[in-house]
């Protein structure tokens, strides 16, 4: 069985209190798009489970890997689960804040369920994801979400998909641990309610690039100045909005029309892009 894991973009990221086990209260809506991993799973030839990865992916050993956690927390959910041969194929960037890496952690839970004969409904599914990263479960639905709480907290949102068909996004060479992002962010102190009123306006996307923001882009630029350059890059293109996505690097800019491939030129050397559009179902 093969499927392809999709990245996310955040449209808005404020950052509230840090709670007494490290981890940070974030406000954030969080889409789909189409910049997708492929990802393949196969019944085990050995009996026992194995991992491989190609493409644009950091080393890291196969037990670390998110989709063998997400695994070993099916199998412990459903010890029935058989044995499975998985193959990863990374197209989406490490180190952006595009939740590659958690996407493929859901993906993985979705198709064990699916090679299984559904034993568990989405909401079960997503409390496995939540176990595997606080990114996970919003992949386990894989539409726009309002995210509260840590992350995990999810809320459907009504968006302007329409007015979100045309992205590019940019991925510069640098990053930085989402460790280093929250310890070098200020929070803006933003409510889901002011986030969910911005979003949902009636003139659209026209009133974002002054009304919203991501609490992580000031501090992260400072030690990546491509994310800067890259999101000056996007609205001198004709971008309506451009931001960094999650703690970066990665920016997107939404545009009113398809940008020609032709166009894209003077990027800073070394980056990736890649033209999408927001998933709906």
């Amino acid at each position: 069985m093969i499927t392809f894991p999709n990245a996310k973009i955040n449209l808005g990221l404020y950052i509230g209190k840090t709670l007494p086990n490290g981890f940070h209260e974030i406000v954030t809506a969080m889409v789909p798009v189409d910049w997708c991993d492929i990802l393949e799973m196969v019944p085990s030839s050995t009996g026992e489970t194995t991992l491989t990865v190609t493409g644009h992916s950091l080393p890291c050993p196969a037990e670390k890997n998110l989709v063998m956690k997400a695994y070993r927390i099916f199998k412990e959910a459903y010890p029935p689960a058989p044995a499975v041969e998985i193959h990863l194929h990374k197209e989406i960037p490490d180190g952006a804040g595009m939740g590659g890496g958690s996407s493929d952690a859901a993906f993985a839970l979705k198709l064990l369920n699916d090679m299984t004969g559904h034993p568990f409904d989405l909401d079960q599914l997503a409390e496995m994801a939540a176990k595997v990263g606080s990114d996970c479960p919003f992949f386990i639905y894989n539409r726009p979400m309002l995210a509260t709480g840590t992350g995990t907290t999810l809320t459907e949102l009504d968006l302007p998909v329409g007015q979100l068909a045309n992205l590019l996004i940019i991925k510069p060479q640098g990053s930085v641990s989402t460790a280093e992002a929250y310890a070098e962010a200020r929070s803006s102190c933003r409510t889901a309610e002011e986030l969910t009123e911005t979003l949902t306006a009636p003139d659209g996307i026209g009133s974002w690039a002054d009304r919203l923001g991501n609490d992580f882009t000031s501090s992260v630029a400072a030690k990546v100045p491509d994310v800067s350059e890259a999101i000056r890059w996007l609205k001198s293109h004709g971008a309506v909005y451009a931001e960094m996505t999650g703690s970066g690097s990665a920016v997107f800019g939404i545009f009113p029309t398809d940008i020609l491939t032709d166009g894209i030129k003077g990027l800073p050397r070394g980056v990736r892009w890649h033209k999408c559009g927001v998933l709906t179902q």
